[in-house]
């Protein structure tokens, strides 16, 4: 299987490369909406660029285009900002080894400790996919007991809730925005020609690290809610009518009419 078919320019050249989360967002929207998004992407690859930047685990996001024919990423910022990976033609996800070593030193092999620490925690349940750099939990915000943040931060680690759902513990510093923000400036793309979009809390940071973005129209209301006073577009259509939108607006690409 060779999942970057055609030959393309780099993608730094390109006049456009889209940065977007996958639930909610790229997978947001009617059928006929995500139709429109993602043949207008393959139509103008030689123009477009895309990036995934979701919780999803690389292994999760591999599968997910094959099973249902999504456009092919170039590069994966994965599980929460904490995998920074190039998809190769064959269809793998290759972490860069130059853009994952500073995350691995702030982890610390912290996960067994981590775990340890939260065990029987309430309201946490420990998802049990492993992760390299970061430990997740599914969330039930009726019995979760507060205490668990200060027990992260005494560890010197970040946590992070997004939809009401999860709960990540993650490396200090990192997210979705510092980690896009570093694949970027590694790959020389002009940070004029990059749309980030997303719709959940764990979006924040990538929302607003600086780079054009938007948030979809479904956008959960704790989001919309922090990003007050940061310039991002607030897309009236959702998921991936909304990213449709914002590239018109913010003039960033041609995009199909009607």
């Amino acid at each position: 299987m060779n999942v970057h078919a055609t030959p393309r320019p780099a993608i730094a050249d390109r006049r456009f490369t889209l940065a977007t989360d996958l639930d909610g967002t790229f997978l947001g929207g009617t059928d006929a909406e995500r139709d429109q998004l993602y043949r207008w992407i393959e139509e103008n690859r030689d123009s477009v660029g895309l990036i995934f930047v979701t919780g999803r685990d690389p292994e999760f996001i591999m599968e997910m285009c094959r099973d249902r024919h999504l456009p092919w990423p170039e590069y994966v910022v994965g599980d929460v900002g904490t995998t920074i990976a190039e998809v190769t033609a064959d269809g793998h996800v290759t972490p860069i080894p130059a853009l994952e070593e500073d995350i691995a030193d702030r982890w610390k092999d912290s996960g067994d400790v981590v775990r340890t620490t939260l065990d029987g925690h309430p309201g946490l349940t420990l998802q049990p996919t492993p992760f390299r750099y970061r430990v997740s939990y599914d969330l039930d915000t009726a019995s979760f007991d507060d205490s668990a943040k200060h027990r992260v931060e005494e560890m010197g680690l970040d946590w992070l809730i997004s939809d009401n759902k999860y709960f990540d513990v993650l490396p200090k510093g990192v997210s979705k925005g510092p980690s896009i923000r570093r694949l970027v400036e590694h790959l020389g793309i002009p940070e004029a020609r990059v749309l980030c979009a997303g719709d959940t809390l764990n979006d924040l940071s990538m929302l607003v690290c600086g780079l054009p973005a938007v948030a979809v129209g479904n956008s959960e209301p704790d989001l919309v809610a922090r990003l007050d006073g940061h310039d991002t577009y607030r897309a009236k259509a959702h998921g991936a009518a909304g990213i449709l939108e914002a590239i018109a607006a913010l003039d960033l690409h041609d995009t199909p009419k009607g």
